[in-house]
């Protein structure tokens, strides 16, 4: 059988936690505040998370020179009226740096969330110092009792807790650990090709609860009213502002 993309990622995560990797780098300059993230995509208004990410393995490089631009792109954002941050911090199939996370929430002066395949507690530790305020735990990546585990444990540590689904069974999963935010990736994680209408289908099956967030493949307002109408609250967007000449002007037209 083939191994999904999904698969290799979390081989390459777990070896980086064998070699003692995600170290807590002590206390971070701009501390974990979890309830502005979720406050941040309760506002009233459409609510973007702006991404930032170097790459894909679906999509290649997506941002040239990310370390150089990092400021820049994170600025753009705060003027255009991002609700959010998510940083893409993952190293081996992304191209993310973990220092990124604070170089941009410093800048923005935004809530942040780390995204990035999270499999152990040290890894929680990890976002805290690095000033995190949300982490993304993954449906499909974790076991039912690993996901409570660790969705306890990011609350624990005053981390908001975002989790991932794709399909229903995963929707169940990912409210049974009662998370602040439940997010519907239109991308399929095992093939990282990408279905709107399959997403816009599942948010009615979301409980009331968390804030309802839709993710990836979004590129145009009309992608926008479509999923809001579907009854999405917040939106995860990153690809396309990273390729915009323009993502403040962007970011504006996505929100209008």
């Amino acid at each position: 059988m083939t191994e999904s993309v999904l698969e290799r990622i979390l081989a390459a995560k777990r070896k980086r936690l064998e070699q003692g990797d995600y170290a807590s780098k002590g206390n971070a300059e701009r501390p974990t505040d979890g309830r502005r993230f979720v406050e941040a995509l309760r506002e009233p208004g459409v609510r973007i998370v702006a991404e930032i990410k170097r790459q894909s393995p679906s999509a290649g490089e997506i941002l040239h020179d990310a370390e150089g631009r990092l400021e820049t792109i994170a600025l753009a954002y705060r003027r255009g009226h991002a609700a959010a941050l998510s940083v893409v911090t993952e190293q081996d199939f992304f191209g993310g740096r973990p220092d990124w996370l604070p170089r941009a929430k410093t800048t923005s002066g935004l809530p942040t969330m780390m995204k990035d395949f999270i499999l152990s507690e040290r890894q929680l530790d990890f976002a805290v110092s690095l000033g995190a305020d949300a982490v993304l735990l993954i449906a499909l990546a974790l076991g039912d009792g690993e996901l409570a585990r660790l969705a306890e444990e990011a609350r624990r540590r005053g981390l908001a807790v975002v989790v991932e689904a794709h399909d229903e069974d995963e929707i169940r999963r990912a409210a049974a650990v009662s998370p602040d935010v439940l997010g519907i990736n239109a991308r399929n994680l095992a093939t990282f090709q990408t279905d709107l209408g399959e997403a816009a289908k599942l948010a009615s099956g979301i409980p009331p609860g968390p804030v309802r967030l839709a993710e990836s493949g979004i590129r145009s307002r009309a992608d926008v009213a479509a999923l809001s109408r579907a009854g999405y609250e917040a939106f995860l967007v990153g690809e396309s502002l990273l390729r915009s000449q323009d993502p403040e002007e962007l970011l504006r037209e996505l929100s209008r």
